[in-house]
């Protein structure tokens, strides 16, 4: 898994030492439930996801370069929803008292250059659930072309039902559109 920086953040593969750092913000009920998954309630959680996203190598820590500290995660994941082979999905999460300054859109801006020019990707995709609008920020800011509501698509934890909002970036537009701007060279 190569690691990629902006000027910001550094984005490495996760370290069972980072345990403390995720365990601080996954267990906030604010975070997980924004992503779909439930709060961490203990440690051992925490654990058993850093060592799911080490053998996966799809997904990245989101490191703070000024405090050295783990402050999300970011990765590009098979989507389930698409038959495409060279498709990724991006999905992201980030600690609460870091929302607000960029941090998520700096991070996925560099995971989408990756994605395109490294990895040779097709199509990325990201989707959110309509309550999650700094979410669809994020989106919005990284110039993904809104594709529609997927109604009653995820079934969350704790049995609620969410419609998930679609969105994809292609190729040819990354490199048209987005490339060609100064909003993807960070």
């Amino acid at each position: 898994m190569d690691t990629l920086e902006t000027e910001r953040l550094v984005l490495r593969k996760f370290y069972l030492c980072d345990v403390d750092d995720v365990y601080k913000y996954a267990s906030n009920p604010k975070v997980g439930p924004n992503a779909g998954w439930e709060p961490h309630r203990n440690k051992e959680d925490t654990l058993a996801i850093i060592l799911e996203f080490i053998r996966s190598k799809e997904v990245w820590a989101i490191v703070h370069k000024e405090s050295n500290k783990v402050i999300g995660s970011i990765g590009l994941h098979r989507d389930g929803k698409r038959a495409l082979k060279n498709a990724k999905m991006i999905g992201y999460v980030l600690a609460e008292e870091y929302w607000g300054y960029g941090y998520a859109t700096e991070a996925a801006r560099r995971v989408i250059k990756y994605g395109f020019e490294e990895l040779g990707l097709d199509l990325i995709t990201v989707y959110h659930y309509p309550h999650n609008v700094r979410s669809k920020r994020v989106i919005e800011k990284c110039g993904f072309k809104y594709e529609g509501i997927l109604r009653n698509a995820t079934v969350l934890y704790n049995g609620k039902v969410y419609d998930e909002l679609c969105y994809s970036l292609t190729k040819e537009e990354y490199f048209k559109e987005i490339r060609g701007t100064n909003s993807m060279k960070r």
